[in-house]
């Protein structure tokens, strides 16, 4: 509101020292008009909000990415954690863990596509136009016992579950 109501009445004070003295510099016009309105400090006190923003923002995304690293060391630590207590159970042939707060157990896993050879993968298996490998159908067709050159499934490994009440 104010920013509307300044640049009407600096147009209006404008204009009309032009309708008085139509031969004025446009320095000294706008030197005059300065003088009497207060559009110059409105600018700049939204200039200056702008650059406080700014400044918020860079601010911001220095936070986020300190905060970012420490999410990424937090779920590095939560799985190696995991991987420890997996490896303890399936060494010693535990399969299941009941605490008051969650439940842990080793479950099988699936096998996984190891792709051993891309250049003896049959066409079939690529997508067409830029080659892509179809890795949801080489694996099936493999489960259904199919030989596929360039390619196996893995040894099953074991996952741990973890369940919360």
């Amino acid at each position: 509101m104010n920013l509307e109501f300044a640049a009407i009445h600096y147009r209006a004070i404008r204009d009309r020292i032009r309708t008085i003295d139509p031969e004025i510099d446009e320095q000294t016009l706008a030197d005059t008009v300065e003088g009497l309105t207060d559009i110059h400090e409105i600018i700049q006190a939204i200039v200056r909000s702008a650059l406080v923003d700014q400044a918020l923002a860079s601010g911001l995304k220095c936070r986020i990415a300190d905060m970012q690293d420490r999410l990424d060391r937090l779920e590095d630590r939560v799985s190696k954690r995991r991987q420890i207590a997996k490896d303890v159970m399936v060494e010693l042939d535990l399969k299941k863990l009941t605490a008051p707060d969650f439940t842990v157990s080793i479950r099988p896993g699936a096998p996984t596509l190891m792709v051993i050879d891309e250049d003896a993968v049959p066409k079939s298996y690529w997508e067409p136009g830029e080659p892509r490998l179809r890795r949801q159908l080489l694996v099936h067709d493999l489960k259904q016992g199919e030989e596929v050159a360039g390619v196996a499934l893995s040894e099953p490994q074991p996952f741990l579950s973890v369940r919360t009440r």
